[in-house]
């Protein structure tokens, strides 16, 4: 047993507290393998039969600079037992109640032109009411500085939303309009990772990553969001956003 499963409440105080927990060898070495052999797998056979909504490109022209894939459970058994299993115990855990698996989502920053992530704040996203769920970040492979690792601001959560407007990021389309204050800078906590290992953070955590400035490195993670049994989502703003988001990319070729 794992020591967040053998101490639930100190891993939810830890949460709470500071917006986000860092779990090392979520994944052991074997589990983490066959992972993201499965990745390799859904990319070379399903990703070509999915809709240009689902996946995006850093360029389109070129198939190997996917940069994000979305909804991988609903087309691979594979994930959707992933998305289902460990990870949606430890998203029970640390909101404190049932939850609903949403997202189980790709990301990568290819070699050399992989995109910096805006700071943003998952919820902005999600439109929920209240505004509780909780994103899970799962290294495939090690991240560090040079090719992009997630950066937060420690308690952010309990300041509630900042103001987000369009950051002109593929796949983040929405970032922070007044990131920078000085409770943003002198409460950043690094995260580099290896592969395996897991980053929890709230809906409202204030997060982003640089660029991958490797010539070489890949920087491939898994997304998966569980919302809070108790929330609801508002529909209508939510198809209302989707709707301007693919106008947005449509028209810039994107997508």
């Amino acid at each position: 047993m794992r020591h967040w499963e053998k101490h639930p409440a100190e891993t939810a105080h830890a949460f709470n507290l500071n917006g986000f927990v860092a779990l090392p060898n979520f994944f052991a070495g074997d589990e983490i393998a066959e992972i993201a052999a499965r990745v390799s797998r859904y990319i070379r056979e399903i990703a070509p039969t999915r809709p240009d909504t689902e996946i995006f490109y850093e360029d389109k022209a070129d198939a190997s600079t996917i940069k994000q894939m979305q909804d991988l459970h609903v087309h691979d058994p594979f994930f959707g037992e992933l998305i289902n299993g460990r990870c949606a115990k430890l998203a029970e855990t640390v909101l404190g109640e049932p939850v609903q698996a949403k997202n189980l989502q790709y990301f990568n920053k290819p070699p050399g032109i992989g995109q910096p992530t805006p700071p943003h704040q998952d919820g902005y996203y999600f439109h929920l009411k209240p505004n509780h769920a909780v994103t899970m970040w799962l290294a495939l492979e090690d991240v560090d500085h040079e090719n992009g690792c997630v950066r937060y601001v420690q308690g952010s959560h309990r300041l509630g939303m900042r103001a987000h407007g369009r950051s002109g990021v593929l796949g983040f389309s929405q970032g922070m309009l007044d990131f920078g204050l000085p409770h943003d800078r002198g409460h950043t906590v690094t995260c580099p990772a290896t592969a395996g290992d897991l980053l929890a953070h709230h809906s409202l955590t204030i997060h982003w990553a640089d660029g991958n400035t490797s010539k070489t490195r890949t920087r491939r993670a898994l997304g998966l969001v569980y919302f809070a049994a108790g929330c609801a989502v508002d529909e209508v703003a939510k198809k209302a956003y989707q709707e301007r988001l693919h106008a947005d990319l449509r028209a810039a070729g994107k997508i």
